[in-house]
């Protein structure tokens, strides 16, 4: 083969890995939107739920997908200033087959007591300035992220809090055609709210 012909045949073999890259990279770009790497969901709520029983009226109620379930964790979260007791309930109908432990609900005790705010801080609206006070009616983004769908079963999601810098997550595990909460990673100390804040 001469010096013109090699050269060609190095020139058609670039185009070819070329264009083979291109194509993994579609297919990869596709298969991220297949798996709902890229996906959001926008849940409003005209009211939260404050019982077993209005929490189970809700449409999304139904826990036929992760953000549902996600959506409504936070939601059932923010009655704890009302009734602990209430918000646990709530959380064991969304946990499904395993309902909360004793380690669990001691957890929230220790993370919510005296800080009730937090879980208003993921909806719009919200803010330090504001106390943590939500627009009506409540409005929550949970979304996907590279890392979502890792391990068979299980689905973890995001959702911004207007006191953090990051996201939290949350983690849902499937059984039969319904999404259970599995751990929550939401309720870390975020911003002091301006009544609590001297220096406001």
């Amino acid at each position: 083969m001469g010096l013109f012909d090699s050269l060609k045949k190095a020139g058609e073999d670039l185009v070819k890995a070329g264009a083979a890259a291109g194509v993994t990279a579609a297919v990869n770009k596709a298969a991220s939107a297949i798996n709902g790497t890229n996906k959001r969901e926008k849940f409003v709520f005209t009211a939260l739920p404050h019982s077993v029983e209005e929490l189970a009226a809700l449409p999304e109620a139904d826990l036929s997908t992760p953000f549902k379930t996600a959506a409504l964790t936070v939601a059932v979260l923010c009655n704890w200033g009302d009734s602990p007791e209430r918000t646990c309930e709530m959380l064991d109908f969304l946990k499904g087959p395993r309902p909360l432990s004793t380690y669990e609900k001691q957890f929230l005790r220790d993370r919510l007591g005296g800080k009730e705010y937090k879980p208003f801080s993921f909806f719009a609206g919200s803010s330090p300035k504001n106390d943590y006070t939500p627009t009506r009616p409540y409005e929550i983004t949970v979304y996907a992220y590279a890392y979502s769908y890792n391990a068979e079963g299980y689905c973890t999601l995001q959702a911004d809090s207007s006191g953090a810098d990051s996201p939290r997550q949350i983690k849902l595990r499937s059984k039969g055609d319904k999404w259970y909460l599995w751990e929550q990673f939401l309720l870390s100390d975020i911003r002091t709210p301006a009544k609590d804040d001297p220096w406001a």
